[in-house]
């Protein structure tokens, strides 16, 4: 198992038109196309400068779909066969056959499929997003690991998942894009118990914060764990931090610090190349 780190150089060489980054592990896979897509690029206005995607937030929806429209468009796929779940920081992974609508899609935090140009996007402005894909089997997935679903289990489950499809531990890759790391996110009092109790390392995931009694939790840390601990070929770390890139990511903790009620919506999304069945 590898794990690579994309910081600096590493994250401009591998920008794309839309997106604020690309994983190598993925990039290299033949059949699988990918982004990590922050804020730049769309139709939105205000709160949601630019290319808000979610579905769920209070943006205009023409503009929403119109910036969908130009993700699918990145990844080669009908703006139809762009699908999100109805995200809800649980440890459920579905297999998606055929596209679904926002009133039909299923309550999970995680999507796989076989199924050749289907494209499954997550949503997340401070989770992290996980990428996943074995190429030989032609087997692709997408997760959204909060702390709470990544504490769950969404990550491990998302790999059982995709063995159910064919895939092997072996040779999946993963990316984990941007999301909230430890210099951003300070937690509670309360926050480090069920990380405890789960396993007396996750100490390690925790800092002193700059508040008595609180801590800097390291999200990233804690996930990229849990992909090498599955057993993985490759895990890469995109290395960006929501919070601190006001220019270029969504991010609801920076909007709640600043007095917004709603945010933007960064799109994550992977798909096997072709058209689907």
């Amino acid at each position: 198992m590898t794990v690579v780190e994309l910081t600096g150089a590493g994250i401009s060489a591998v920008r794309r038109a839309l997106a604020v980054a690309s994983a190598p592990p993925l990039d290299g896979l033949p059949g699988i196309r990918h982004g990590f897509f922050g804020s730049r690029g769309g139709v939105s206005t205000g709160l949601y400068a630019s290319l808000n995607g979610g579905q769920g937030s209070g943006d205009d929806p023409g503009a929403v779909r119109e910036n969908r429209r130009r993700v699918a468009g990145e990844l080669g796929v009908a703006e139809t066969a762009l699908v999100s779940a109805y995200q809800c920081h649980s440890d459920r992974a579905v297999a998606v056959t055929e596209p679904w609508t926002r009133e039909t899609r299923p309550r999970c935090d995680a999507m796989v499929t076989d199924r050749p140009g289907l494209g499954l996007g997550v949503l997340a402005a401070d989770c992290g997003p996980v990428l996943l894909a074995d190429a030989e089997a032609r087997v692709v997935g997408a997760a959204h690991a909060g702390w709470k679903g990544a504490l769950a289990g969404v990550l491990p489950n998302a790999v059982a998942a995709m063995e159910r499809l064919g895939a092997d531990r072996s040779r999946i890759v993963a990316a984990l894009g941007p999301c909230i790391r430890q210099a951003s996110y300070e937690v509670g009092p309360e926050f480090p118990a069920p990380f405890l109790e789960q396993h007396k390392d996750n100490a390690r995931y925790f800092r002193a914060g700059a508040r008595a009694g609180h801590f800097q939790f390291d999200l990233g840390g804690y996930i990229v764990a849990q992909l090498e601990a599955a057993g993985l070929a490759a895990v890469c770390d995109t290395g960006l931090d929501t919070y601190a890139n006001p220019d270029r990511l969504f991010s609801y903790r920076r909007n709640t610090h600043r007095g917004h009620r709603d945010y933007g919506r960064n799109v994550s999304a992977i798909c096997l190349t072709g058209e689907a069945g």
